[in-house]
């Protein structure tokens, strides 16, 4: 079978599995990428692909319509032009993080010396993207789970890239030394309420990890309010809280962040529009 017939019956495949998907995303594109890494080059127009090729093609078709998410089967995701390495057991970045990202990064060039941490940080996409806009900057990552911050030293190697992680729950396993120093701490916490995880498409419910998607709360605020109310002792006085939530939270989020006694807290919103970034300054000494 020739490539383009290939990638069209992929496409199709995976368009009517739409239901086990949290976004198709561009369908063609996804199949032209399976079909690179089972050819294990780029396809050539027209080209006869070998049946071998084919067969690896299929079973990588298939694990997509399954609801495997795309980074998991090609082994990377891209994030701010950084290619990372990723696979099973970490929280797969998404896109709308690039603009918490970017935010962070807005107000700590502002900084001569800048420190950054980042909680529940993954397979590092914060702040590995903070270190490599500001070479300078100290950048710090938490992540409560081993696996994906094994994936975050890994990619920190692989881009050449000073950050420094931990292993621990928010900002326990923090050097004791940062407290009342930090310029900047985001975090993008796991808001699905407990009640709603098995609404969820199999994309993320079965495939993602459980504690990278619900804090378990009724509203999904609760490790939101702990960051708020410990970023306090980790903020030096005008430093800032990032929370990245759903744009459904956030005025919950507002109110929350005002009541922690943060001021000019707003809620911001990206080019994509499903998120939203709420910051707020910690003016206490």
């Amino acid at each position: 079978m020739k490539v383009e017939q290939l990638i069209e019956d992929a496409r199709k495949t995976i368009l009517r599995a739409k239901e086990n998907l949290s976004w198709t995303g561009d369908e063609r594109d996804q199949a032209r990428q399976f079909l690179e890494l089972a050819l294990g080059r780029a396809p050539r127009a027209n080209e006869e692909v070998p049946a071998p090729a084919q067969r690896r093609f299929h079973r990588l078709v298939e694990r997509r319509a399954s609801g495997e998410p795309v980074p998991y089967i090609l082994g990377w995701t891209e994030f701010r032009d950084l290619r990372l390495k990723i696979g099973p057991g970490a929280f797969v970045p998404r896109a709308t993080s690039e603009f918490l990202a970017e935010q962070a990064i807005r107000r700590l060039r502002r900084r001569a010396r800048p420190l950054a941490v980042d909680l529940a940080t993954g397979i590092g996409p914060i702040p590995l993207s903070i270190a490599h806009a500001l070479p300078g900057a100290e950048v710090h990552g938490t992540d409560i789970s081993a696996a994906p911050l094994r994936q975050a030293r890994a990619n920190a190697r692989a881009l050449g890239l000073n950050v420094q992680f931990h292993l621990g729950s928010l900002f326990d396993p923090l050097p004791a030394s940062l407290r009342g120093r930090v310029d900047t701490v985001t975090i993008h916490p796991p808001y699905v309420a407990a009640h709603e995880v098995d609404e969820l498409p199999s994309e993320l419910k079965n495939y993602e990890p459980a504690e990278s998607l619900t804090d378990k709360s009724k509203d999904g605020t609760y490790l939101a309010r702990i960051v708020a109310e410990q970023g306090h002792d980790w903020l030096r006085p005008g430093g800032w809280l990032l929370i990245e939530v759903g744009s459904y939270l956030a005025r919950a989020m507002k109110r929350l962040m005002t009541k922690a006694g943060y001021t000019d807290v707003k809620s911001t919103e990206g080019p994509l529009g499903y998120t939203r970034v709420i910051v707020g300054r910690s003016t206490q000494a």
